[in-house]
């Protein structure tokens, strides 16, 4: 009530204002045509006057009145005089109509000048009625917008009640969220530890059984060494002739026995060397038997775990020169491709969620499989060293592995808090390492499908790989870092001098290949922990922060995409540029790769097209 209470008052101020306007406008007209009347009358008045004055004094009326002109000062009755009234008259006359004419002529003007104001004046009244016309509707329009404005005004105040309201359930809700989870992780480390516990004393409990279970085996086979060396052997020895014979006799009549399923052929006769036990004999025993025990090398306890060794299958790489096939592997942009060990089978991932297998068999591709559950877009992939599974790191803050023929997803590695730039194998399949940009980098049992290990980063992660027991990871800081496996803490560091988007192992793990965002390689000697050589070209610009570079099979070249869609390949005996492959990718190359048998190269850009090369 006080907004419109005021907004009246403001409305009659302005009205008022015009009406001053307007009677200050008419009074100023109005004394204007005033003084223009009065000036007006006062000039007839003085013509009048004038042409009376000058008939009266002017010399040719004294001539013909005959006498000289008298003072104006010196009146008298001399100076009378003696004129012909009717020539006067007709001078007058004359100059009275001479006079008439000039005051017509001007009262015609000033009438002109009167109709000129006139239509001015109209003109103005016009003006003014259409200002009043215009001045009503705004006025009306003013009045509406008001009572939209006090509509919107209540309407953003009960907008501003509810967000109040629903901000305050949403502080509530998220500090039972953090109570919540800090019970969680407190459980979650709680049950880690238990388990832990637990596996601890299986593993002590199991030693123990293997210690005693060893010492009694040593005893026994002491107290058979000794019995042994104690007993005496007496052998007899027969002539030849009747040895052939019994030989004979045996072969001919010698029947199969089945004892327990299994054949048990009966001999004539024990020789010496079969039945007597000398010290050489007696040493190849036991030394047998510890080799048994080295090679079974586990307990009862702990499960088995095969490792690969990474032999190149590769002497040397061919250089691409032409396109064999080309698809459109997908229907949204690529991100990964990876060849498995064997180099048959090619796979593919990206933001559709889907992971592609395809077969290359005669340099053609031919599509395989496609694995789908996938819960976000791909960002790598990787097969592990038998070729049998394949892990894949998705934008759904987690990573997944498949098993290649079965389609269905093995495990989902969950933990990470934002999304997952890469996932690779250890030297087995049983484990694995992720990187994400939730800054941190992690361990994963696979068999179990547990975290157990989370490395905290400054930066988040754009790439890992795996040497031995080291952890390489590539940074958006433009930081390589080096973990050990039994350390918890960073043990090398090595500046670049871009974001660092992909890091690729030489296949004998003493070089590291790695991709920034400053348009350039750089290849660094694990040995010495330095930059050894910078790869540079004209033309070559990483297209994105998942730009990935490889080794060749061969170690002998570097390759990478750029973002006009060029390969570009270097000679890492030179450091020069090899070639460079264009006119195919029509986008960024996003990612390739080199099939270890070094005959194909694939490539993969933001437009869904996948390349094989050879």
């Amino acid at each position: 009530m006080a907004e419109s209470g005021g907004g009246d008052l403001s409305r009659r101020r302005w009205k008022r204002h015009i009406v001053r306007q307007l009677q200050q406008r008419d009074r100023a007209q109005k004394a204007r045509f005033l003084d223009l009347v009065q000036a007006y009358n006062k000039l007839l008045e003085k013509s009048s006057l004038d042409e009376l004055t000058v008939q009266l004094q002017s010399p040719s009326v004294d001539h013909q009145m005959g006498g000289p002109a008298c003072s104006p000062n010196h009146v008298s009755a001399s100076c009378v005089p003696a004129w012909d009234p009717a020539a006067v008259l007709t001078s007058l006359q004359s100059r009275q109509e001479a006079s008439r004419l000039q005051l017509d002529t001007l009262v015609g003007e000033l009438a002109y000048k009167v109709y000129e104001w006139n239509q001015l004046l109209r003109a103005k009244d016009a003006n003014l009625e259409e200002q009043k016309s215009r001045l009503a509707t705004l006025s009306c329009q003013l009045l509406g917008l008001e009572s939209r404005r006090c509509q919107l005004q209540y309407q953003a105040e009960e907008l501003s009640c509810r967000n109040s309201s629903q901000k305050d359930a949403y502080n509530s809700l998220q500090r039972r969220f953090r109570e919540q989870d800090g019970a969680f992780r407190w459980a979650l480390e709680e049950g880690q530890r238990l388990l832990q516990g637990i596996l601890q004393r299986k593993v002590d409990w199991a030693q123990r059984q293997n210690d005693q279970i060893e010492r009694v085996k040593q005893t026994q086979l002491a107290r058979d060494l000794q019995e042994a060396t104690k007993s005496i052997l007496r052998v007899k020895v027969e002539s030849e002739k009747v040895k052939v014979e019994e030989w004979k006799l045996a072969s001919r009549n010698d029947p199969e026995e089945k004892k327990g399923g299994e054949k048990l052929w009966k001999r004539p006769f024990r020789s010496a060397s079969a039945t007597s036990i000398s010290t050489t004999r007696c040493k190849d025993v036991v030394k047998g038997w510890f080799d048994f025990r080295l090679k079974r090398g586990n307990s009862v306890s702990s499960g088995s775990v095969d490792r690969y060794c990474c032999l190149p299958s590769c002497v040397a790489a061919s250089l691409p020169s032409q396109v064999t096939d080309e698809q459109e592997a997908h229907i949204s942009e690529i991100n990964a491709i990876a060849f498995s060990p064997n180099s048959g089978v090619l796979a593919t991932g990206g933001m559709d969620r889907l992971v592609k297998l395809w077969n290359v068999v005669g340099g053609r591709l031919e599509k395989m499989q496609s694995l789908d559950g996938a819960s976000g877009s791909i960002t790598g992939i990787e097969f592990d060293p038998t070729g049998s599974h394949i892990l894949a790191a998705t934008y759904n803050n987690a990573a997944q592995l498949w098993k290649v023929g079965a389609g269905q997803v093995k495990a989902i590695l969950t933990g990470h808090t934002d999304k997952v730039t890469a996932a690779k194998f250890r030297s087995t399949w049983h484990q694995a390492v992720t990187g994400s940009k939730d800054r941190t980098v992690k361990e994963w049992d696979l068999v179990k499908g547990a975290c157990s290990r989370t490395i905290q980063v400054l930066s988040y992660c754009n790439d890992v790989v795996c040497c031995n027991n080291v952890i390489v990871s590539g940074h958006h800081d433009q930081m390589i870092r080096f973990w050990d496996s039994r350390d918890r803490r960073c043990t090398q560091v090595i500046p670049m001098e871009g974001k660092v988007t992909s890091l690729s192992l030489s296949p004998d793990q003493l070089r590291l290949l790695s991709c920034s965002r400053d348009n350039a390689l750089k290849v660094i000697d694990l040995r010495m922990h330095a930059v050894q050589q910078v790869l540079r070209a004209d033309g070559f610009k990483c297209g994105s922060d998942g730009t990935k570079a490889v080794f060749s099979p061969d170690r002998s070249y570097a390759l990478v995409g750029s973002v006009d869609g060029t390969l570009f390949l270097w000679n890492m005996a030179t450091g020069n540029l090899e070639i460079s492959l264009a006119g195919v990718h029509r986008s960024s190359v996003n990612a390739v790769a080199w099939g270890p048998s070094g005959v194909h190269i694939g490539s993969v850009d933001q437009c869904r097209k996948l390349v094989l090369w050879r």
